[in-house]
C-alpha cells in the first residue's frame, strides 16, 4: 500500500515546525519515528495533506534523571529508554514497560512522544504515565502549556493537543523509595499491543503495612485508567495474597471493556483481575529494591 499524496516538510528549528503547524492545521501531521503514523497512512485511514518531520530539531531528545523523576524529550527513542542504566536503576518499572514494546527494530525508531500522542489505550507508555501521574509539556505558537496525564487521554486515540501543537517532552515522577514495581501484559502474539496490560507500584511502612499504591490498566476502555477501587482496598493493610485476590477482583468490577475481534468484554475484565493479582505479587517481592 502507498499512502495518499501529502507534502513534506522537514524543519530545522521547533519555532520552524510550530509555524508550519499553526499555518496547515489539522491538515498537517507531525512525523517522529513514524511506527504509527506511517502504517496508517500506508492504509490510508491517515491522509495528512502535509508531513512535518520533527526529526532534524534539536533539543527534543534528552533523557534526564534527576531528584524528582525522568524528563524525556518527545523525541527520545524507545530503545534509548531501554538501554539508559540510569533509568533501570531509578525508574525500573519504565525500563520493564518499554521492553514490551514492539520489536527491537519498532523501539530503534520508534520515540517516547510518538507513541504517547498517538493515544493507543493497550500501548505500554500511556498506561505507565497514567500510573505515574506524568506531565505533559506541550508548546505552539501561541504558548507552552503542562497537562496531566489524567487530563491528557481523552478517548481512542484522542488526546488534548491541539492541531497546532506539539509534544515537547514529558515528566514522570519518582515513587518513593523502596517501593516495588511491575509491568506486565497479555498479547496474542510477542510483540503485539496488549489484550490488557497492568501497571502497579507497591510500598510498604515500617509496620508492614501498605503506604503506597498504584494499580493502573490499559486495554479495558477507551484510555488508560488507575483503578482507585483496588488501591482503597490494598492500603493500609498487610499485603498478602487473599489482599491480592481482592483488589484483582475489585479492579475487574471497576472496568467495563468492549468486545472487539481481539477479545470479548468478558476475557479482557477476567485478565483485568488476573494481571492486578499476578502484579502485586511480583511488585511485593520487590518492595526495598529486590528483583
Amino acid at each position: 500500500m502507498k499512502p495518499a499524496p501529502f507534502s513534506y516538510f522537514r524543519p530545522a528549528s521547533l519555532d520552524e515546525a510550530l509555524g508550519l503547524l499553526r499555518t496547515h492545521g489539522d491538515e498537517a501531521k507531525a512525523l517522529a519515528g513514524g511506527q504509527s503514523l506511517v502504517p496508517l497512512m500506508n492504509f490510508r485511514l491517515a491522509r495528512p495533506r502535509f508531513l512535518v518531520d520533527l526529526n532534524r530539531i534539536e533539543g527534543l531528545s534528552e533523557i534526564r534523571v534527576h531528584d524528582r523523576g525522568v524528563t524525556l524529550g518527545a523525541m527520545v527513542r524507545q530503545r534509548e529508554v531501554e538501554q539508559s542504566r540510569s533509568i533501570a536503576e531509578r525508574l525500573p518499572i519504565l525500563s520493564e514497560a518499554v521492553e514490551l514494546v514492539g520489536h527491537p527494530a519498532i523501539r530503534n525508531r520508534g520515540t517516547v512522544g510518538g507513541s504517547l500522542v498517538h493515544a493507543d489505550p493497550a500501548a505500554e507508555l500511556p498506561l505507565l504515565s497514567i500510573a505515574l501521574g506524568a506531565s505533559f509539556h506541550i508548546q505552539s505558537v501561541r504558548e507552552k502549556r503542562s497537562v496531566a496525564a489524567s487530563d491528557f487521554y481523552q478517548g481512542y486515540l484522542a488526546t488534548a493537543i491541539a492541531p497546532d501543537e506539539l509534544l515537547i517532552g514529558v515528566d514522570l515522577p519518582l515513587p518513593p523509595r523502596g517501593v516495588g514495581w511491575c509491568f506486565t501484559e497479555v498479547a496474542r502474539r510477542h510483540g503485539d499491543f496488549a489484550i490488557v496490560a497492568a501497571a502497579v507500584l507497591l510500598g510498604c511502612n515500617d509496620d508492614r503495612k501498605v503506604s503506597f499504591a498504584r494499580v493502573a490498566l490499559g486495554g479495558v476502555g477507551p484510555v488508560p485508567v488507575r483503578i482507585a477501587e483496588a488501591e482503597q482496598i490494598i492500603l493500609g493493610r498487610k499485603p498478602g495474597a487473599e489482599l491480592y485476590r481482592r483488589a484483582g477482583d475489585a479492579a475487574a468490577q471497576a472496568v467495563d471493556p468492549l468486545t472487539d475481534i481481539h477479545a470479548s468484554s468478558g476475557y479482557r475484565r477476567q485478565l483485568a483481575g488476573v494481571l492486578v493479582r499476578r502484579a502485586l505479587n511480583v511488585a511485593e517481592r520487590r518492595v526495598g529494591g529486590g528483583h
